[in-house]
């Protein structure tokens, strides 16, 4: 097949998936942008082109800000969080017998669960009356330790924190699992002869070895943060007194409370902006791996 033939060929076959992505995607994405220069309500046909209103209104939008450093807060803190419990629960889920591969589906249940039922779930946990992590803590005397955990902008962040880690946790887990196990055995049998063995052989060995792992998990999670809505919102809808609100949250209320669809698609924008920077971020930071640099 000449080089002409064979570029026909790839084009042909994938001109079909380029043009579902270019419809389903890259088109609506290009109306949200068109969009935010109007101000709409979303039930009028009239548009008020603004310009760059939006975009200077959000400028000077305090909740906006706001909502952003909620995002951050729950990708460095939880992020942080989910890196190291899941490669902890990883290096002892990662063998090939039987209660490792039932440890790994029980810890895969949460993705199994819709994220409705994880909220309800979670909100009976923190239920200040009767709820299990306020009952553990009255049987263990710790009365004081009692908050309304939902209720009050201090431990509201930090409860839907701990359902979301719980609730993504486990696919991590797995992606973590699945690099150390296809981690070259002759590598660590190396290791074990130079006297590496425990903790040592994992970070002088394991962990540089994840590295594109690494990069996959983190590019992931901040692409899952950034785009948190539908557990913050049925768990608090971004209250009390806002200290829960992240951007969707927020585009939700100016879209469909305050029928402010330009506006709100301005937030969606910026949101799509934010986390695009973050991902690059990442990929740019961990473009190279320092192990395969070294060698």
């Amino acid at each position: 097949m000449n080089p002409r033939s064979r570029t026909t060929f790839i084009c042909a076959f994938l001109a079909p998936a380029v043009i579902i992505y270019a419809a389903l995607v890259v088109w609506p994405l290009l109306q949200s942008f068109h969009l935010s220069t109007y101000r709409w309500s979303g039930l009028s046909t009239k548009h008020t082109y603004v310009g760059t209103g939006n975009f200077v209104k959000l400028s000077h939008d305090s909740v906006f800000w706001r909502s952003i450093e909620h995002n951050l807060a729950l990708l460095l803190i939880g992020g942080v969080l989910i890196v190291g419990l899941s490669v902890a629960i990883a290096h002892g889920v990662s063998g090939t017998g039987r209660v490792s591969a039932t440890l790994r589906a029980i810890i895969l249940v949460p993705q199994m669960i819709s994220v409705v039922a994880v909220a309800i779930l979670w909100m009976f946990i923190f239920n200040p009356r009767f709820g299990l992590l306020t009952s553990g803590l009255r049987g263990a005397g710790l009365n004081s330790w009692i908050h309304t955990w939902l209720g009050e902008p201090a431990t509201a962040l930090p409860a839907v924190g701990a359902a979301f880690i719980w609730y993504v946790l486990g696919l991590y887990v797995m992606i973590f699992a699945a690099g150390l196990r296809a981690l070259p055995a002759e590598v660590f049998e190396a290791a074990e002869l130079d006297g590496a063995s425990g903790l040592k052989r994992f970070w002088r060995v394991s962990w540089p070895m994840l590295w594109s792992v690494k990069r996959v998990v983190i590019v992931h999670m901040v692409i899952s943060v950034m785009n948190v809505f539908a557990l913050v919102f049925l768990m608090t809808q971004g209250g009390p007194d806002r200290s829960t609100e992240v951007m969707l949250t927020y585009l939700y209320e100016s879209a469909f409370r305050n029928s402010q669809f330009g506006y709100a698609t301005a937030i969606a924008v910026a949101s799509f902006l934010v986390t695009m920077a973050l991902s690059l971020s990442v990929l740019f930071v961990l473009r190279r791996d320092p192990s395969a640099r070294r060698g």
